[in-house]
């Protein structure tokens, strides 16, 4: 994601001081230096003890810079303010009962000032039309990407908080509305597959690359009739799913063609699934025309609950449906989609009867459907009477005030985060 200057430049960025700790298996500096990457910023400056060559400094003179301590945990969305918010300091708490200057985005004329304060640990020098802001001022947002608000944190790097740090980089990674078994049922196997990556060096698009061996393997079970034996491929297709997403944004690993490898196979593949599935109830593909009736219900229901979801997001809201309102939200847990479906058909091979497992997945998909095609006309009406729509979770922040019973599944746990920033 690019976030540029409103002049179209983006400043040189800086990077202070070294960092060791490694976070998922990242550096301070490796860390930032993918960040800035994802924010538009090719290339950092390694400043270490401040010293600059004659060439970075004469680009420092033409653009200003982006200066950023190695040894500070920041999230991408706090690069971004900074890089919105030209002549801005950040200061924070050092976890040593020190407020320190952290970050800053600065004309070159203070460039020299900023990196003196932040090699010697000082807070931010007094510098005129140069705005201070702390930590605890920066603005909590809606996430589109993983469909949460948050708040931008800033959090310093010890060794001895490795592990409360890293669960915190998973936690933001997750996503805030999703399905049943995704939010309550992988994160903690999840985190540690994830782990054993990070150690290993597999990649994110190694693990997608995987899960569609995974769909493929399933798909071949299903329509021959071994359903409880497809079922686990296709199940450990679902946690990788889950593995590949945190995975990449963990280790800032994330890439275009990572992104249409993960989508493209999540789009197509449980309508594969459930043919599969009818071939394997009557006995091959070449008796498939018995259950077409209940196919084509299926496979229109998907397909018109994803032009629902999209007209909603493109065309009536610019955000995701499920964010609206909480019964969306809520209702995302269970949608019919491919989690919830294959706890139906599980569900169906337990009992011995997988044709009563399409059939439910069919009247459940329908119903899914109808569903959001009601939601995106009420919101075509709301925008039609000129109201505004926005995410009903911006309303929350991780951290401080109350947040009512019904949000609390969707919002971050904010007493955790705060010890975390002490």
């Amino acid at each position: 994601m690019e976030n540029r200057q409103p002049s179209g430049q983006i400043p040189i960025a800086v990077i202070i001081g070294r960092c060791a700790v490694r976070l998922w298996g990242l550096t301070g500096e490796e860390r930032l230096t993918r960040q800035l990457r994802a924010a538009g910023i090719a290339s950092a400056i390694g400043g270490g003890d401040g010293a600059l060559c004659r060439r970075d400094r004469e680009a420092i003179a033409s653009n200003g810079a982006l200066l950023l301590r190695a040894d500070f945990l920041f999230d991408q969305r706090t690069l971004q303010q900074m890089l919105s918010g030209p002549d801005t300091m950040l200061e924070a708490a050092d976890g040593e009962g020190r407020t320190v200057l952290v970050a800053a985005c600065v004309a070159a004329a203070h460039v020299a000032a900023v990196m003196e304060a932040m090699v010697e640990g000082g807070p931010a020098p007094h510098l005129e039309g140069v705005t201070r802001q702390s930590a605890a001022e920066l603005r909590s947002s809606y996430v589109a990407g993983v469909l949460k608000a948050d708040r931008p944190l800033l959090l310093p790097i010890r060794r001895e908080r490795v592990a409360e740090l890293e669960s915190y980089l998973y936690a933001a990674s997750y996503k805030g509305v999703t399905d049943l078994v995704t939010k309550w049922v992988w994160p903690l196997p999840a985190m540690q597959v994830v782990r054993w990556c990070t150690r290993y060096r597999i990649t994110p698009n190694a693990v997608t690359t995987t899960g569609l061996a995974l769909v493929i393997a399933a798909t071949w079970l299903f329509a021959h009739g071994y359903f409880a034996a497809g079922l686990v491929p296709a199940w450990l297709m679902t946690f990788l799913d889950t593995v590949d997403g945190k995975l990449a944004r963990v280790t800032v690993t994330s890439t275009r063609f990572g992104h249409y490898l993960d989508h493209g196979t999540d789009l197509v593949h449980p309508p594969l699934w459930y043919a599969a599935w009818g071939a394997g109830v009557v006995g091959g593909i070449q008796h498939l025309e018995v259950l077409t009736p209940t196919l084509l219900w299926i496979l229109a229901g998907y397909v018109a609950g994803r032009i629902a979801e999209g007209v909603f997001k493109h065309l009536v809201a610019g955000f995701s449906m499920f964010t609206w309102q909480p019964f969306d939200s809520y209702f995302r847990l269970v949608t019919g989609r491919r989690n919830p479906n294959l706890i139906l058909l599980t569900a169906s091979v337990m009992v011995g009867d997988p044709a009563a497992g399409l059939t439910a997945v069919a009247v459940w998909t329908v119903v899914s459907t109808l569903i959001l095609i009601v939601r995106t006309c009420q919101g075509m009406v709301v925008r039609l009477q000129g109201r505004p729509m926005s995410p009903w979770l911006e309303a929350f922040g991780p951290a401080g005030g109350h947040r009512p019973r019904y949000a609390q599944p969707f919002v971050p746990d904010g007493a955790a985060l705060a010890r975390l920033a002490r």
